[in-house]
């Protein structure tokens, strides 16, 4: 999907007032073929919206109960009938079941609601194959990324977003319409080539969270590991004792905050790594990497994961015998990006200095030669303190406020000083801007 069909704003109101062969939203008949929870959740919803409901199925009779008595059930060749709108809620493999209804369903409105199981797991999207099946339709892929539960709970219990696509711009208008009165933000996505896009929203589980996530587990197992090392492998070999039972409490709880600390460190890092590529190009507009640019989008779930793992630590203290779990006490109260979080960060790494300055110079602490683990998780939260340090001496916050308020270094404006008779003269004055 093209990023200008993602850029695309939400569809504002539309008005009716100067088409008046086009019905008014409220009050139009809609049609829903099929009788699974989500037409049943689809039909409940229109219904509570103010629509018409004609709900198409193979079995009307058994399945009239399901709906509300409001909605109309019948046969699927009489519902299509009695709308231009229908809601496709059936799965892929039944679309071809429709073909006997082809004649019926020419130049009406098909709304594709289905997903896929996996992510791209046909060449085309569903919409696009129902589009072949039915090329005299109009089909328009949407309400496929709101839950049964959030149709029938309302938009305030759920996403209230509903993503659409189509060819044929007066059809997402209609479908447009329908999803406001249904309580629903429509978001245009473009053309029908968007709807495989649109399809894997559902699988794709915690987008966001993807990268956060792998990078706590891998923090994780690093200090777990170098954790496991000082504490039960080394006292095994040189000592010959069986110290396995540190292994779920101990060994865990002395991995959680240094793991929580190096997070919250984190969340700031970019930042800083942002200003210093401002300071060095001279200018704001300047794109970051695409790697820096990744890092600055997911401090909001990095600091969340700090969070948890300094949660997770504090949990894990109350096992411990107070004697020793005050050794392990950091201070993580807020991580998300904001001055109480970067003072969190600040009396952490006051904590973790005073805590392990006298044991910094015992060699009975470098177990293997290797150094307490407190003394790596210093290393980022050090630097990033420093580089805050060092941004606000006036020298170096004047430019990079200068930068980002859009100065650019070697930039200039000419200024041209008109004649006394009205017209420009050709001596210019360059000055800085």
């Amino acid at each position: 999907m093209s990023g200008g069909d993602m850029a695309k704003p939400l569809l504002g109101h539309w008005s009716t007032d100067g088409d008046p062969s086009i019905t008014p939203a409220a009050g139009r008949t809609i049609g829903v073929l099929g009788s699974g929870d989500f037409a049943r959740s689809l039909a409940i919803r229109l219904v509570c919206s103010g629509f018409k409901v004609v709900v198409g199925s193979r079995n009307p009779k058994r399945k009239a109960g399901l709906f509300p008595s409001a909605a109309e059930v019948t046969f699927q060749a009489d519902a299509v009938k009695k709308t231009d709108v229908i809601f496709v809620a059936v799965f892929r493999e039944h679309y071809s079941t429709l073909c006997d209804l082809a004649d019926v369903l020419a130049g009406k409105i098909l709304v594709d609601v289905s997903n896929n199981t996996e992510i791209n797991h046909h060449k085309e999207s569903n919409a696009e194959y129902l589009a072949s099946l039915f090329p005299a339709c109009t089909v328009v892929k949407g309400f496929n990324v709101v839950s049964a539960w959030t149709l029938q709970s309302g938009a305030r219990d759920g996403n209230k977003q509903v993503l659409i696509c189509s060819n044929n711009q007066e059809a997402k208008r209609i479908v447009a319409e329908i999803a406001q009165v249904m309580g629903f933000t429509p978001v245009d996505m473009g053309c029908m080539s968007s709807a495989c896009e649109i399809e894997n929203i559902p699988l794709r589980l915690l987008p966001a969270w993807k990268i956060p996530i792998f990078l706590a587990l891998g923090l994780f197992l690093c200090f777990f590991t170098y954790n496991l090392i000082r504490q039960v492998i080394h006292p095994y070999i040189r000592e010959q004792k069986n110290k396995l039972y540190k292994i779920p409490i101990e060994v865990v709880n002395t991995t959680l905050p240094c793991v929580a600390y190096v997070m919250l460190s984190l969340v700031y890092l970019p930042g800083v790594l942002a200003a210093c590529s401002q300071l060095y190009y001279g200018t704001k507009y300047r794109r970051f990497p695409d790697w820096l640019d990744q890092w600055l989008q997911h401090r909001k779930q990095i600091g969340l994961l700090s969070f948890f793992c300094a949660a997770l630590h504090a949990v894990y203290s109350l096992c411990l015998p107070m004697r020793r779990s005050h050794r392990y006490q950091l201070i993580e109260m807020a991580v998300k990006q904001s001055t109480l979080g970067f003072i969190a960060l600040v009396i952490s790494t006051l904590h973790t200095l005073t805590y392990g300055w006298s044991r910094a110079f015992d060699e009975n602490q470098y177990k293997f030669y290797l150094p307490p683990t407190y003394t790596l998780t210093l290393l980022v939260p050090c630097t990033v303190i420093l580089a805050k340090i060092i941004f606000i001496l006036p020298c170096i916050q004047h430019r990079l406020l200068r930068i980002r308020r859009g100065w650019e270094k070697g930039r200039y404006v000419k200024f041209v000083r008109p004649s006394t008779t009205g017209e420009y003269s050709s001596g210019e004055t360059s000055s800085n801007v």
